[in-house]
């Protein structure tokens, strides 16, 4: 058996592959482009490898066009985390010296050795793998989006105190396009007094709100005319253009964001996977397809629903040595599962009278704080879901809450 280990890096990569015996066969420095892929390939095959007995690679990375080439055909590939692997470099020296060839060695060597402790990376479909993508960037951007409109709220309060009360009744409030429509006409509250009302209503226009456009103009003239604290006229402009430059990226945010959340709406829907994931409270397309890109749809991915629900972070963790044990949440976890799974309890609270049920159950009789509850609710649902994806079932309300549902009447 032989076993290769790759230390990734943004340029170059170093190979190394090893025996049963540990017994170092080969070394390469390739490079990251296609030579240097083929070069790989070459190295692999000349000492063995077959479409029916590929060698296993264990590389530090998930993601990139390496990956993507080592992941054809029954090859086994395993990401390492740096962190594990540097655990393991330890091992075998207490230098702690450290070199690219070297961290290819002790990757080759963890597959000798504990190749049964790690996992290979799941053979998700390309759809599913194209959702992931297209869900991951969207939830990239609405996250990029709202930090972006807390710097741009932080700068109003500076100068601008009148535009964050005239946009506090809206919904999403700086991220809606009438705000962004008003300040850019008024980036300074010096100007903002002296919009008339044709104006407003103009902007409220172009930003594309069809009812109350008048009573709107008249609410904002009113705020923006009211007295208010100014800053020195000159710094009152340089603020201004601050604000504007901010404005800039919280529109091109709010337009990707749109432009993601079209394409998720277009891709996840044609995976099979779809109808068993929205058929569940509280997920619709937007966070089923978070779900989805998170789990993917290799079934053999986990176990069993333990393992997903350790891998959500919703499973608690037990800790124990001697007469003292403790029971705590979970702090290695996949953060985009557990904060849609978060999203998810929230919303299926209110969707279903047995989650509902549940979580009145956990707080009332297990004194669960709201967090708490709410994350047990995540679990017991995200094991329904996994039980639901592997016999190919709908969700059922009556089944998955009965004893809730019972109490409850």
């Amino acid at each position: 058996m032989i076993y290769c280990g790759i230390d990734w890096a943004e340029r170059t990569h170093d190979v190394a592959l090893v025996d049963d015996t540990g017994k170092l066969l080969a070394k390469r420095h390739i490079t990251d482009d296609a030579v240097g892929y083929k070069m790989l390939l070459d190295l692999l095959a000349e000492y063995g490898e077959t479409e029916e007995t590929p060698i296993p690679v264990a590389i530090e990375t998930s993601r990139g066009l390496l990956v993507a080439v080592l992941r054809t055909g029954k090859r086994q590939v395993f990401a390492i985390n740096p962190l594990a692997a540097a655990r393991y470099r330890d091992r075998h020296s207490v230098s702690r010296k450290k070199s690219d060839p070297g961290d290819a060695l002790v990757l080759a060597n963890i597959l000798r050795t504990d190749m049964h402790a790690h996992r290979t990376l799941p053979q998700d479909t390309d759809l599913a793998r194209a959702v992931a993508v297209l869900a991951r960037a969207q939830q990239d951007t609405i996250w990029n989006r709202q930090q972006i409109a807390n710097q741009l709220r932080s700068l109003l309060r500076e100068y601008y105190p009148s535009a964050l009360a005239a946009f506090e009744p809206w919904k999403n409030g700086l991220c809606r396009p009438e705000a962004h429509e008003v300040l850019e006409l008024a980036p300074t509250p010096t100007r903002a007094a002296r919009l008339t009302r044709a104006q407003l209503q103009a902007a409220l226009k172009r930003a594309g709100r069809k009812r109350g456009i008048e009573t709107e103009a008249e609410r904002l003239r009113a705020v923006f005319r009211a007295e208010w604290a100014h800053q020195p006229p000159l710094v009152e402009d340089a603020l201004g253009k601050q604000m504007l430059a901010l404005l800039l990226q919280l529109v091109a945010a709010s337009k990707a964001g749109d432009d993601l959340a079209e394409a998720v709406e277009e891709a996840f829907p044609q995976h099979p996977d779809a109808e068993i994931i929205t058929s569940f409270p509280g997920l619709g397309i937007q966070l089923g397809a978070r779900v989805l890109a998170e789990i993917g749809d290799d079934r053999s991915r986990f176990a069993d629903a333990r393992g997903l629900k350790a891998y959500a972070g919703s499973s608690p963790v037990t800790r124990a040595s001697g007469k003292k044990s403790s029971i705590t949440r979970r702090w290695v976890k996949n953060d985009r599962l557990n904060h849609a799974g978060y999203l998810w309890a929230f919303s299926a609270i209110t969707a279903s009278p047995g989650a509902k049920a549940h979580y009145r159950r956990r707080r009332d009789e297990h004194s669960d704080w709201h967090a708490a509850a709410q994350r047990n609710l995540f679990n017991r649902m995200i094991g329904q879901l996994y039980h639901c994806l592997q016999h190919r079932m709908l969700f059922e309300e009556d089944t998955a809450f009965s004893a809730q549902l019972a109490v409850a009447a």
